[in-house]
């Protein structure tokens, strides 16, 4: 095994349950894969069988970009044995790649917290990322793997070195955290925040919030849970980290009673500014992008760090490198035709409640002498059968966050578009490839855009084309 293997191909065979062909074992391999198109050298790579594609058609392709080995089921050992490279084959890949992970923590001695919630799970993982790994090697789950492939693979990645793990769990139906937070056997689990997000699947919050409480049940003995005292499901919460043996809990947020309590915020220079009083403990600090939501969900962070036995004004003070994620309330400026404009991109993913955190950002902003708030949203999905009325409440938020014009895109969000003054209506449309000319057209010098739908409506390409222009934009001239 080399010294910067993450697995030896010995130590595969054990961590898999896995027969060998089609070559000798690698000494080791550096990474852990189930996508070819990010596939580095020397990867093992994991055929797993998705919804729509089927790892086992990649596996050549795997190969030829140079992964160490390949992990595929029995199923496919005939058609895929004598290839180029070497096979560890096993009864179902899926499993397989859960045992690994499930290896993959057991032979690391860190500090894990486990994070989840229907809104804030990624940045506050990586607010939690940036802020530990300042005080020792620190793993956190890449993006937002956090279902039944993310989790393990996640865990699968851990180096033996790390002193503090970060993953996130999410769901869309019961159970599902149940069975990912045995794998991450976490110190301490997090709910961010509990909103009506995947209703489709779920009868009322409450069912959302006793499905994310199932993350207590996976926490080590004497693990700690923080929840928000804001929630209006606290108390059921609290209910269930009981129930489940939790002893030991911390809340957060505005409330009065939460033990980390924000005090103040506000939004400088594109930072959150923040005082906060942590179990006793004044404590002022910068966040490194802006938003009260963010604020409340590094209250959380710091709880953990907390726990985790590091020192809070240190750790506080780590907050402001912190940066978006793409796609979940990053600014950026954007040049075009007539000038400059501000893009916040929170276009990966929707509900009411993070629309609502989402506007907040573009009610702080600041547009130029001529710019306008504009809002361009896309429908919100998985709402269930209150979807249209959920939609048609954003019109209100919408006049809070005085916004000036409003794009949108979708069947659902018409609603929205049509609560609206018809001074505020820009233009709507069925889909945002649609809406894009309109969009486009209308944008001018000094305007702030946020933009913000569920995956499947594609918000983000409307991002990525404003990115492109920009970029073709301000190329410098070649000379002949």
């Amino acid at each position: 095994m080399t010294n910067d293997a993450l697995w030896s191909g010995l130590a595969l065979v054990g961590a898999l349950n896995a027969r060998v062909s089609g070559g000798a074992l690698p000494l080791g391999v550096g990474g852990v894969s189930i996508d070819t198109r990010s596939l580095a050298p020397g990867d093992l790579f994991v055929a797993i069988k998705g919804e729509s594609l089927d790892g086992h058609d990649f596996v050549r392709t795997a190969f030829e970009r140079g992964a160490a080995a390949a992990v595929i089921d029995e199923a496919h050992a005939a058609e895929l044995s004598g290839g180029p490279g070497t096979l560890y084959i096993v009864k179902d890949t899926q499993e397989a790649l859960e045992r690994l992970g499930l290896q993959g923590r057991a032979r690391v001695a860190a500090y894990v917290a486990a994070i989840t919630g229907s809104v804030g799970k990624t940045s506050t993982k990586e607010m939690a990322r940036e802020v530990f790994s300042h005080f020792g090697p620190t793993h956190a789950s890449a993006a937002s793997y956090n279902n039944q492939w993310g989790v393990p693979l996640s865990l699968s990645r851990m180096p033996v070195d790390t002193r503090f793990g970060v993953f996130e769990l999410g769901m869309n139906h019961a159970g599902e955290i149940a069975s990912l937070v045995q794998l991450a056997q976490p110190h301490v689990a997090v709910i961010t925040k509990v909103a009506p997000a995947h209703l489709e699947h779920f009868s009322s919050v409450e069912a959302i919030a006793d499905a994310k409480a199932e993350i207590f049940g996976g926490l080590l003995e004497g693990g700690v849970a923080i929840v928000n005292r804001d929630d209006d499901v606290f108390e059921r919460l609290i209910e269930a980290a009981r129930a489940l043996g939790v002893t030991h809990v911390f809340t957060f947020g505005k409330n009065p009673e939460a033990q980390a309590r924000l005090v103040s915020y506000e939004t400088q220079d594109g930072k959150g500014v923040v005082t906060a009083d942590i179990l006793g403990l004044n404590l002022q600090f910068r966040i490194g992008a802006p938003g009260e939501h963010l604020a409340v969900n590094a209250l959380a962070v710091l709880l953990v760090a907390y726990v985790f036995g590091l020192d809070l004004d240190a750790a506080a003070a780590k907050l402001e490198g912190f940066q978006a994620p793409k796609g979940r309330g990053a600014q950026e400026k954007i040049a075009i035709a007539s000038g400059e404009i501000t893009l916040i991109d929170e276009s990966y993913n929707a509900n009411p409640t993070s629309v609502r955190a989402a506007l907040s950002l573009l009610a702080d902003a600041k547009p130029g002498q001529r710019g306008r708030r504009i809002a361009v949203l896309g429908d919100m999905l998985e709402l269930g059968p209150d979807s249209g009325e959920m939609h048609a409440d954003l019109a209100g938020d919408l006049l809070r966050a005085r916004v000036d014009v409003l794009f949108t895109a979708g069947p659902q969000a018409a609603r929205a578009f049509y609560a609206v003054p018809h001074s505020m209506q820009g233009a709507h449309r069925r889909t945002s490839a649609e809406l894009e000319e309109p969009f486009l057209a209308a944008l001018r010098d000094g305007d702030v855009v946020m933009l913000k739908g569920s995956n499947t409506m594609r918000m983000g390409a409307l991002a990525q084309r404003l990115r492109a222009d920009s970029a073709a934009a301000t190329k410098p001239n070649e000379g002949p």
